[in-house]
């Protein structure tokens, strides 16, 4: 996922944010159809039955998810996005309390309340004048809805079973993903940003479709059927620290006091938050 980021900034005035989650979920739908098509092509009805299910998890972990991290990469840096988007874990245990009544730990309101404090200290830059003056990178707040959209996803995606493998609901998912974005595209092509087919535009397509889609999809699939589910979430650990090293080395970003203080908050809070009680 930090290497998604990292896209959603690198492509910073050479592919609009939209169309570019728009057509790295078509590409990636192509690349999988032809070898899922004669499977699907059999589950007609099951995929009448899921749509619903299926157009949820497409909206919220495939557009929502997909497009809000390159909107917030106009105007924010992959440091900050990488920081807040480790808050996932955080909104999951809140969202699996209210929706299935999972009763909390009181130290588990504590971690909840920790994180979030850590998210709004980088959000805010560590400064009380620019909490009273909500001053603030509107690129922070996308990314926050980003992470509210892929913990909505996590959440319904273990626990709406399937009659399609992961492959096909992969597929499905992508083709889904990608005809919510058409009508947002086409908004932000005639009303905000134009897209020109260029080098750059198939590049940076390519690029998200292959190494933060489909490479980062198989090989966390591959780390939850081996170390399980459980084990392979903690990899959202790692997020600020790539997302750091991205941000420096590759878009020369400062990494500022906040960034840290900020960061120890947030992985303090997961962990605590993730941490099973008796």
């Amino acid at each position: 996922m930090t290497s998604n980021l990292a896209i959603a900034r690198g492509a910073l005035g050479n592919i609009p944010p939209v169309t570019l989650a728009c057509s790295r979920w078509l590409i990636v739908f192509l690349i999988f159809f032809p070898f899922v098509y004669q499977t699907i092509q059999k589950k007609k009805k099951v995929f009448k039955n899921e749509f619903w299910k299926l157009f949820f998890l497409s909206a919220t972990g495939y557009a929502g998810c997909g497009a809000l991290p390159y909107v917030s990469g106009l105007t924010t840096t992959v440091t900050n996005m990488s920081i807040i988007y480790a808050l996932s874990p955080i909104f999951i245990v809140l969202l699996s309390a209210y929706i299935y009544k999972e009763r909390l730990k009181y130290l588990q309101y504590c971690a909840v309340l920790l994180s979030l404090f850590g998210v709004f200290f980088i959000i805010f830059k560590g400064e009380l004048t620019n909490f009273f003056n909500l001053n603030f990178s509107i690129g922070d707040v996308w990314i926050f809805g980003a992470a509210i959209c892929w913990s909505l996803f996590s959440i319904f995606l273990i626990n709406w079973k399937s009659k399609f493998n992961i492959i096909e609901r992969f597929t499905l998912m992508s083709l889904l993903g990608s005809l919510i974005l058409i009508p947002f595209s086409l908004i932000e092509h005639f009303l905000f940003l134009p897209t020109n087919f260029d080098f750059n535009y198939f590049k940076f397509t390519f690029m998200a479709a292959i190494f933060p889609g489909i490479i980062a999809f198989l090989m966390y699939t591959k780390l939850q059927q081996v170390v399980g589910a459980s084990i392979a979430g903690l990899t959202v650990y790692l997020m600020p620290i790539y997302g750091a090293i991205y941000g420096i080395f590759l878009f020369s970003e400062k990494l500022a006091a906040y960034h840290l203080y900020g960061a120890t908050f947030v992985v303090i809070g997961i962990f605590l938050a993730r941490k099973k009680y008796k």
